[in-house]
């Protein structure tokens, strides 16, 4: 199986404050490095969901905009702001 981490959505700037540092997420790979590097909790169920979402873009299974919705969602639970960009 080809993994597609390239597939795109629409950007969503990610506002850690315990780095105080912006995270410009725009691809599947920039969702997965912000989850499994920058994210400040690793067990609550939205995180996890969004975790499945970038795992099933990367494999056809679902669309980028559904990996954007779930990281918003663990953004949420997770108290990282998100500034939603569009085009």
């Amino acid at each position: 199986m080809k993994w597609d981490t390239s597939a795109q959505f629409a950007p969503v700037i990610l506002a850690f404050e315990a780095e105080r540092e912006r995270v410009l997420v725009r691809t599947v790979q920039e969702a997965a490095d912000a989850l499994m590097r920058k994210w400040p909790i690793d067990d609550g169920e939205e995180f996890l969901a969004a975790v499945k979402a970038c795992l099933d873009v990367m494999a056809r299974k679902a669309e980028p905009e559904d990996l954007r919705a779930a990281l918003i969602r663990a953004a949420d639970e997770a108290g990282v702001t998100v500034v939603t960009v569009l085009h």
